[in-house]
């Protein structure tokens, strides 16, 4: 897999497990998570550097473009 597949993958997971959290009525720790996915798009959006693709890329390497 490549770098940008699996920081899709990691932020499915992560908002998942948020929806868990506030399911089973720890909604504190589920808007902490949510809060910081959304602290990264806005980062990623901003400045236009996504810090996880970073990691991802140079661990899994970019995908190929189509």
């Amino acid at each position: 897999m490549c770098a940008e597949k699996i920081q899709r993958l990691l932020m499915a997971i992560v908002l998942t497990v948020s929806m868990v959290l506030f399911a089973q009525g720890f909604t504190f720790y589920g808007m902490i998570l949510q809060g910081f996915v959304i602290l990264m798009i806005l980062v990623w959006a901003i400045i236009d550097f996504c810090p996880s693709l970073w990691v991802f890329g140079k661990l899994f390497g970019k995908c190929p473009t189509k």
